[in-house]
């Protein structure tokens, strides 16, 4: 492919170069949650002209995942993509899939400089896109804007080095460090602003999970209720060894409008099975394992991260949360604490452990704290 035509480069501050790379990363976000198995790259055009910089296409990767955002961006500046620099969140893909590889659109495009957040770990990629465009002539930056692409790109990338989604455990904790109220029964804990900081957490997740512990207490319905992301409900995933999630709860009833999977044990009635694959419900198999021989979650998460789901949130329960903090599978911990008192017979956020498993788990650094009205956020994340 013949490199592209001798436009000279322009020259950027490293200012100019982080208010741009911002730029994209905020489009990528819109994305987030929608887009899976591919990650939600964000993509700016920018033209200099004699009145300075200016935006002249803008995109993000698609729902579903194509098409990709830099050909999108690129059509959309049109001519003006010539001698313009691409800033775009994740590296451009060079491999031939069910779209043509992107680098061969920015090549096309005329583009001189592609400033590139991240590389792609992907294997079909994973260096070989900035070679490509560095062969054409084009001047590639690699870097800018790394540290907040890393957390949005957090998803593709755990699936393809580890074969499994990140992990987001969210949680709600009273001031006596409760969860939920005696029998056990669902306790409301924070306001408003917390809620909704909450929802939009579960709009940028490609699945939500709970234990069917917390689905028979709670009967949720995981959907995403935030104005102007309602149809940005994930996938609902109940941990369900024994198939014991009711035909008539809202999860099940509702299967048809947002999707349910249940993941239960090899061994599971195949009567119950078939009842809840009647009603729309997808059943997903994993083998037991573990001192207790519940449903083994490395084995849940490998098949998650086989289906395409690059970014879980597990909401609940306590149970369920301990599980997976004891297996290590935690990525990203958002604990939401209240002034809310619940009493001395709720049930504990995290039963027969110390909050400090959750607030201060080992081998996290704090990334967020924040105040939502009364309550308190807490963001960590495993470096």
């Amino acid at each position: 492919m013949a490199p592209a035509s001798p436009v000279p480069v322009h020259v950027t501050s490293p200012e100019e170069d982080e208010r741009f790379m911002a730029e994209a990363l905020t489009i990528g976000q819109t994305g987030l949650g929608r887009t899976w198995p591919n990650p939600s790259v964000g993509a700016v055009v920018v033209q200099h002209g004699p009145d300075g910089p200016c935006v002249v296409g803008a995109a993000a990767t698609a729902a579903t995942g194509r098409p990709h955002a830099e050909p999108q961006a690129l059509a959309q500046a049109g001519e003006a993509a010539r001698g313009s620099t691409l800033y775009v969140t994740l590296e451009p893909c060079s491999h031939h899939g069910r779209t043509p590889p992107c680098a061969d659109a920015v090549i096309a495009a005329g583009v001189r400089r592609v400033v590139a957040a991240l590389e792609d770990p992907d294997h079909r990629v994973k260096g070989r896109g900035v070679a490509r465009l560095r062969a054409a002539g084009i001047w590639v930056t690699v870097g800018v804007g790394a540290e907040q692409a890393l957390e949005d790109h957090a998803g593709h990338i755990r699936r393809v080095t580890e074969g499994r989604p990140h992990v987001l455990l969210k949680m709600a904790v009273s001031a006596d460090g409760k969860a939920a109220l005696p029998g056990p029964r669902p306790a409301v804990i924070t306001g408003p602003e917390a809620r909704a900081r909450a929802h939009l957490m579960r709009a940028h997740s490609d699945a939500i999970l709970v234990g069917v512990g917390t689905a028979l207490a709670d009967d949720p319905m995981l959907t995403t209720r935030l104005e102007g992301f309602e149809s940005r409900s994930p996938v609902r995933i109940v941990l369900d060894s024994a198939l014991a999630l009711p035909l008539d709860s809202s999860l099940v009833r509702t299967a048809c409008e947002v999707p349910v999977w249940v993941v239960t044990a090899e061994d599971a009635p195949a009567d119950r099975s078939a009842a809840l694959a009647e009603r729309g419900v997808e059943v997903l198999r994993v083998p037991r394992g573990g001192p207790e021989d519940r449903l083994y979650l490395p084995a849940v998460l490998k098949l998650l991260g086989m289906l395409g789901v690059t970014r879980l949130m597990v909401e609940g329960g306590p149970t369920t949360a301990a599980a997976f903090l004891d297996a290590g599978l935690v990525d990203e911990v958002a604990v939401f604490s209240s002034p809310v008192v619940l009493g001395p017979d709720a049930v504990p956020a995290l039963p027969g452990r110390p909050l400090s498993r959750l607030f201060a788990p080992v081998g996290f650094a704090e990334v967020e704290h924040a105040s939502l009205g009364p309550d308190h956020l807490l963001r960590l994340w495993r470096r």
